[in-house]
């Protein structure tokens, strides 16, 4: 009799992160006023453009006015607060459309650049480690080490900029970027040449985390006395390597998932600007330099809730791998 998944504990678990979530995400839009009002960036200069450089200073005062940023931070963080509880996340005065327009129109392409750039850093790291753990000090474990410890310490914006370089410049193999404007018609293949690049830069900036957890996680479940005791009862070394080794060695990998998180959306920025893609690190740049209040509230919250989600699938993972951990702790 095979049994079921703890949907109870697990859903507890879920409440208790969501009721915790709440103050987090509060705080963090105040955080994100107060900073914004501390900004060097006039927004009514940004929101002006050229026209501010010869507006009057009563013109440009009329339009501070308008837009709201002679208000006290305070207040304006309390209307932005509780419009966005009725879902009215409000305007974006750079973009000059709302800002719910926006994160629709760039969330998906965001979104799909960091699960290609996941997988294209969790699976080959997952294959490689396993086999360098097996033969640990052998020449492919000290070969793939070492290229981990290179590109952990390579930014991911150099390793965009070499990409562009080699397949772009040298090679013209594939395009640099340009698919800018999410608003045309594209097709499926325009969409995989041009994520190609992003998503393999980005996904090698995060593969030597999973490459040195999974082999130093497999390499120690090996030298446990389970395994031990499986190779002596005559199990084969797949086996015995995939069924016992991997298994308790990816559990260190579960919860490194949630710790990247931040990583991988900082990273995202940097390698959307590089490629042109068009997500969000065109508005998350834009949002910041003309200090777009409500635009960059929402924009935080976003990648705050992002993070504080991953933590939670990597806890609710590594409870699942591990029932000896649960979920009521």
């Amino acid at each position: 009799m095979t049994r079921g998944l703890p949907w109870g504990p697990m859903a507890r678990m879920a409440g208790r992160r969501t009721l915790f979530a709440a103050p987090v995400l509060l705080l963090v839009t105040f955080g994100v006023f107060a900073a914004a009002a501390l900004s060097p960036f006039d927004p009514v200069k940004a929101y002006a453009g050229t026209a501010g450089l010869t507006a009057s200073q009563a013109e440009l005062d009329q339009l501070r006015a308008n837009l709201g940023v002679d208000r006290p931070f305070t207040a304006r963080w309390w209307d932005w607060l509780t419009s966005a509880l009725t879902a009215d996340l409000g305007t974006s005065a750079v973009l000059r459309q709302p800002v719910a327009d926006v994160i629709t129109g760039r969330l998906g392409w965001s979104a799909l650049l960091a699960c290609c750039a996941f997988a294209v850093a969790l699976l080959p790291a997952t294959a490689l480690g396993v086999l360098a753990a097996r033969r640990r000090g052998g020449a492919l474990d000290r070969v793939a080490t070492a290229l981990a410890y290179v590109l952990e310490a390579a930014p991911a914006f150099w390793l965009g900029l070499l990409a562009v370089w080699l397949f772009a410049v040298r090679l013209g193999a594939l395009p640099s970027g340009g698919l800018t404007d999410a608003a045309d018609t594209v097709t499926a293949g325009q969409v995989a040449s041009h994520l190609v690049l992003p998503a393999l830069v980005l996904g090698l900036s995060h593969m030597p985390w999973f490459y040195l957890y999974v082999r130093q996680g497999v390499a120690d479940a090996l030298e446990e006395d389970p395994v031990r005791g499986a190779r002596a009862r005559g199990l084969s070394e797949r086996r015995v390597l995939l069924g016992h080794g991997l298994r308790s060695g990816m559990l260190p990998v579960l919860t490194l998932i949630g710790s990247r998180v931040p990583e991988l959306i900082t990273g995202a920025l940097l390698v959307e600007t590089v490629f042109s893609w068009p997500g969000i690190a065109a508005a998350t740049v834009q949002a910041a330099t003309s200090v777009d209040f409500p635009l960059l509230a929402a924009l935080t919250v976003l990648a705050t809730a992002a993070v504080l989600a991953g933590n939670l699938l990597s806890d609710l993972l590594y409870g699942l791998a591990d029932p000896r951990v649960g979920f009521d702790g």
